[in-house]
């Protein structure tokens, strides 16, 4: 039942969503017309050159109006958002069910049966369409927006993405790629799913040794704050893996569609690392102390 509720629920938001795009589209079309008055002013300010009281007192109307405008669609353009992340969301929880229940589409099969190149692809797109943060004027990105760390007592929820420190067949340590399934308040330790197929492992991991991932990526136009900067030391997901490796930022995004470029840890190189590769910006975080419990 729970599944067949989700369904209807995003049924519903995508109609809320089309009609919200449609809002979007009549409401540019209806602003249209006052940004061509303003560039016809300007023109004849131009030619006539000179700027009257008469063009003053038009123009602060007209860019008033303007103003009201761009702020009438960037409500409904929020609207939108936040439809397409409840939408987002719900799809999530109904793959968390279909996980704990055993149900699986055609589209979405056992992780026993993903190839691996269908597991990268699939990381690839989630890095992607990771969502990127717009707040209103004046507001700070949130904790777990690019660069910016979790809260001190936030608990990753079920199905979201961490970066895991676990024991390695060798007795080695390493940090994975893993995926949350809970979180025990009375032993302070999730556990978690080895997000590799090959894998296939769940581990039970204080605090300590989990990183939640960004949820919202950083715009580097208007947030760089919230970005990591040159030379910073992070843990970074070597492409085409599911492990987390010390590198260092050489050159961080300058567009929000951008990936950082860094330079991962690696003694084969005479400087101690490896030429600048392309990470997306959620397989990026922190790294932690070595001391470990």
């Amino acid at each position: 039942m729970a599944l067949v509720s989700a369904d209807s629920r995003i049924a519903e938001l995508l109609t809320e969503l089309h009609q919200l795009i449609k809002q979007t589209q009549e409401e540019r079309s209806r602003s249209e017309h006052n940004l061509v008055n303003i560039q016809k002013t300007h023109e004849r300010m131009q030619t006539e050159n000179k700027i009257s009281p008469y063009y003053r007192t038009k123009l602060r109307g007209l860019y008033t109006t303007a103003k009201a405008d761009a702020e009438a669609e960037c409500n409904i353009l929020r609207k939108a958002l936040d439809k397409i992340a409840e939408i987002k969301s719900l799809l999530e929880e109904r793959r968390i069910a279909a996980k704990i229940a055993g149900l699986y589409n055609d589209s979405e099969p056992p992780r026993k049966t993903m190839r691996r190149g269908v597991l990268m692809t699939l990381l690839q797109q989630s890095a992607m369409t990771l969502p990127l943060w717009i707040g209103k004027p004046g507001d700070k990105p949130p904790p777990l927006c690019g660069a910016i760390p979790a809260s001190g007592d936030y608990v990753a929820k079920p199905g979201d993405k961490v970066a895991a420190r676990v024991k390695a067949v060798d007795g080695d340590e390493q940090w994975i790629l893993a995926e949350v399934v809970s979180y025990s308040h009375a032993t302070n330790k999730y556990e978690v799913d080895d997000i590799d197929e090959e894998g296939k492992e769940r581990h039970t991991l204080s605090r300590r040794r989990i990183i939640p991932l960004p949820q919202w990526k950083a715009n580097p136009e208007t947030d760089p704050e919230a970005l990591f900067q040159k030379e910073q030391l992070v843990l970074a997901l070597y492409p085409q893996t599911t492990c987390f490796y010390r590198a260092l930022i050489h050159t961080p995004p300058q567009r929000p569609q951008d990936d950082y470029s860094v330079l991962f840890e690696d003694t084969s190189y005479a400087d101690g690392y490896s030429p600048p590769l392309n990470v997306a910006q959620r397989p990026s975080c922190p790294p932690l102390s070595d001391t470990w419990d």
